[in-house]
């Protein structure tokens, strides 16, 4: 994934011994890394991983893909007792919705109403901090908030759509007005921070946030897309509890609970563990390296019906 091919490529540069619990089938956007060692296994079947670690022990287990209080149970079955250390990959989504105190610090209260996805994060968060105090199963819980990669178009479900239209000079929808503030991270930077919690006594039991310090108004985030693809975006700013109606699941669901709320994180806790963590890449560059990325993979550069002709929806009622 995005997060966990940073991570992956960061602990072996740093000389961990690293296994990946694989499928089998490497992405080849994302090929596995040298030197890790692969175990092919389902997470999403029991036995396969139990006879893909058959006796195994770790140092450190990390979980990218655990979503849903069922899947942290599983976890918890398969790792007790093997691991000096369990961290979860949550969500910065996770934050009280809507924001009410800036910055946003590891302690602010985890609440959002709008976005299912969020509340199941939450539920996750919930149980092993519960096997924490009753088990002392040894947690540490990771918040990223919208990490990128050179693949990832950062507006979420519609992301090749929007490319595509920006490069044919068509209108693009934005919600909100446009102002609302955003942080974006580069995964290599992401990494910096997460491998430094790998192993470490003071992590056990607490919950880090790893963002960027860059704060960016959204208009600027599609601005720095456009200059970097040469062209000038047109931007329709349509309210986004409107985004919500025609598209509550997908669309709606993220917007409301979370990309239109200013977000402003202080990321002094990861720093004081990992003093070595600095977000280096600032997202003028991380967006050039999306648009070189997509013009080397046009078959990838594909506008999906559906999306276009709800941002035609959109922009014909709002342009």
């Amino acid at each position: 994934g995005i997060i966990s091919s940073a991570c992956a490529r960061r602990v072996l540069a740093l000389g961990h011994e690293l296994d990946l619990l694989v499928r089998g089938h490497s992405h080849t956007l994302r090929p596995y890394p040298d030197g890790a060692r692969l175990l092919h296994g389902d997470i999403r079947d029991p036995d396969s991983v139990r006879r893909a670690l058959d006796g195994e022990t770790y140092d450190v287990v990390v979980d990218f893909i655990a979503f849903t209080p069922s899947h942290i149970e599983l976890d918890l079955e398969l790792f007790r007792g093997r691991t000096g250390q369990f961290v979860f990959i949550s969500s910065a989504s996770a934050y009280h919705k809507p924001v009410r105190h800036l910055p946003i610090t590891e302690s602010t209260p985890l609440h959002n109403p709008f976005w299912r996805y969020s509340r199941n994060k939450i539920a996750c968060e919930e149980r092993l901090m519960r096997a924490y105090r009753e088990e002392a199963f040894p947690i540490t819980i990771v918040r990223p908030s919208h990490t990128y990669d050179r693949t990832l178009l950062p507006f979420e479900p519609h992301g090749p759509t929007v490319l595509r239209r920006i490069l044919d000079e068509r209108p693009v929808v934005l919600h909100g007005d446009g102002t609302s503030l955003w942080t974006l991270t580069h995964h290599a930077d992401f990494a910096v921070g997460f491998a430094g919690l790998l192993g470490h006594p003071a992590a056990l039991g607490e919950a880090f946030h790893i963002t960027s310090d860059e704060v960016l108004p959204w208009n600027e985030v599609y601005h720095a897309i456009g200059r970097a693809a040469g062209k000038e975006v047109r931007l329709v700013h349509v309210p986004s509890d409107r985004i919500a109606r025609v598209d509550p699941d997908d669309w709606g669901a993220g917007v409301l609970g979370d990309k239109s709320h200013s977000v402003l994180f202080d990321n002094s806790k990861i720093k004081r563990l990992v003093p070595n963590f600095v977000a280096s890449t600032p997202w003028w560059r991380g967006a050039r390296e999306i648009v070189e990325f997509y013009a080397e993979h046009p078959e990838l550069l594909v506008a999906d019906p559906a999306s276009d002709r709800l941002v035609d929806q959109l922009v014909a009622e709002f342009g």
